[in-house]
């Protein structure tokens, strides 16, 4: 294959990666963790814990797992938000050789029974919030332990026990629960008698089961090697070295247990010794705001609605982003508008980046210091390589259109216990089937046309719904909008559009008038509903699927 898109990477960004300079994820994040013992890893509400801490912290979490006969291999579940708990009960439990599950903390008692009975998860790490969920599930899983937290539990006194209080008593956050044997994780961490054992990995072995799919039916857990994580880490510093993010403050908004963060914001922030500075709930824009005058930002990761609402936030104007130096978008398309107003309020690019649970996530990410916005989701990352392929699985030219395909260490090793939806999507050579369309330019670059489960089909001719949401966002009475397919007699189907107004006196006369003068007819959204939100995922992202089943 001619690596084309070499020609295209920035000066000193290397062709090629190697994952082997780790033996494991452990073997990076225990090294980092002393390489960087004195600098602050984590800030949350004002509380600071150093690399240093971190590393005695986890490595008590870790020696409890084995005193607990937890071993390599093991499965423990982790279900917290952005707290200063993750690191340490996610790198206590990789220490201690055990396979992460990370869970979302927002799981009805259904996808939890799921997750937990899927993985075979025997242990969990739970936030007292979502402790009544897990209680009315827990008795049909295989889960032996679990482990309790408060929001304030690391926060230091009399803070933390403040906070614990107020979200108990006062805002009632706190269902009541109750799970024999439950025990606190603050005991555990304040137990200095444990000493950890060592544990011997290397990179075939599984680091996470990171669960995927669940909105296109049953979840499915991506076997996510050390070697996969180690790679994807490597591949995101390399190319980061067109800024320099060395100790360099993070913003973490997006939640640690999605893939994007746990490797953006978490593996890559400790592999250059990064400053992360929680954000437990991004969806408070108040608060979210405060903390970003608080802390000047030097990297910013996000999705498109986020920086969509974050720009439209009372408070924003007051930000000093003058040492803002990486801002990248992925998890959906980042349009044009945003990027382009986000360039304007900030002085900085907005990068858009493409990948998916099952390449660890990173694929292609465009240059950081790009002003100008394409709409490509940028070039394959060193030691990835990208082809687009039709339906018989042959490769297709440049700049036509097909499903594209990864190959590289981050790909993931398959789905945990189905062999059969892994043969749908692996192919011979070690590549990947995305399920996205698109294409890849002359230069190299990858452009994201859409989910091919999204794809619009109007008496034969394909319609593509992120072209569709442009349009309609540039519009200056749209704040969102989610376009899908709905069926019709005639047509087959017909585009219907989904809109948040930003200004309430906007018609859908108007946005369809808007829209005639840049799409086609039969682009052009036969209906238009108006709501007061649009249903998203964990990280925002539009869950086009759900307006379907409305």
């Amino acid at each position: 294959m001619d690596k084309l898109w070499l020609k295209e990477y920035p000066p000193g960004i290397p062709a090629e990666i190697d994952p082997s300079q780790y033996a494991s994820l452990k073997a990076m994040v225990e090294e980092s963790l002393k390489r960087h013992a004195r600098h602050e890893a984590y800030v949350l509400m004002g509380k600071a814990l150093t690399y240093g801490e971190l590393d005695t912290l986890s490595a008590r979490f870790g020696a409890w797992l084995q005193q607990q006969g937890f071993a390599k291999g093991d499965r423990i579940a982790i279900m917290l938000p952005n707290l200063l708990q993750y690191p340490v009960a996610m790198f206590g439990a990789l220490r201690a050789g055990l396979i992460v599950v990370n869970t979302n903390p927002l799981y009805t008692g259904d996808e939890l029974r799921h997750q937990l009975l899927d993985s075979g998860a025997t242990a969990i790490v739970i936030l007292e919030n979502f402790c009544h969920v897990l209680e009315k599930v827990v008795g049909d899983t295989q889960v032996r332990r679990v482990v309790v937290t408060g929001v304030g539990d690391l926060l230091g006194f009399p803070k933390g026990a403040i906070v614990n209080a107020v979200l108990r008593h006062v805002k009632k956050q706190v269902p009541a629960w109750k799970i024999d044997g439950a025990v606190r994780l603050r005991q555990i961490l304040r137990d200095d008698s444990l000493s950890l054992q060592p544990v011997t990995l290397n990179g075939d072995d599984i680091a996470f089961l990171q669960y995927t799919g669940g909105t296109t039916g049953i979840s499915k857990g991506a076997m996510l090697s050390h070697r996969n994580m180690v790679a994807n880490s490597l591949q995101c510093r390399a190319w980061h070295q067109q800024v320099p993010i060395e100790n360099a403050t993070y913003i973490i908004a997006l939640p640690l247990y999605h893939i994007f963060s746990l490797t953006a914001n978490c593996l890559l922030s400790t592999l250059v010794g990064g400053r992360g500075i929680l954000i437990p709930n991004p969806r408070d824009f108040g608060a979210f705001v405060k903390e970003l005058i608080r802390h000047r930002p030097d990297v910013l990761y996000g999705v498109n609605t986020l920086f969509n609402a974050l720009m439209n936030a009372p408070g924003f104007g007051k930000i000093d982003f003058s040492h803002l130096i990486a801002t990248v978008g992925g998890g959906m398309a980042v349009q044009a508008s945003v990027a382009e107003r986000w360039q304007q309020l900030t002085g900085c690019p907005l990068s858009q980046g493409w990948g998916l649970t099952e390449t660890s996530p990173v694929a292609t990410v465009n240059k950081l210091k790009d002003t100008h916005f394409t709409g490509a989701v940028g070039l394959p990352l060193p030691s990835t390589e990208i082809t687009v392929r039709d339906e018989a699985g042959e490769e297709v030219a440049l700049e036509e259109s097909g499903e594209i395909c990864v190959r590289g260490p981050q790909v993931m090793c398959g789905y945990w216990r189905r062999d059969d939806e892994t043969a749908k999507v692996m192919l011979p050579g070690g590549w990947l089937r995305t399920g996205d369309v698109g294409r890849m330019d002359m230069k190299g670059y990858v452009f994201l046309e859409d989910r091919k489960k999204d794809m619009i089909t109007v008496s034969g001719f394909k319609v593509y719904p992120n072209e569709v949401e442009a349009v309609a966002v540039r519009h200056p009475g749209v704040f969102e909008a989610a376009a899908i397919g709905e069926p019709d007699e005639r047509s087959g189907e017909v585009v219907s559009l989904y809109v948040v107004k930003k200004d309430a006196s906007v018609t859908a006369e108007d946005i369809t008038a808007f829209m005639r003068k840049s799409l086609t007819s039969y682009k052009v959204p036969r209906k238009i509903y108006f709501r007061n939100e649009l249903p998203k995922t964990n990280v925002g992202k539009i869950l086009r699927r759900a307006l379907r089943d409305a």
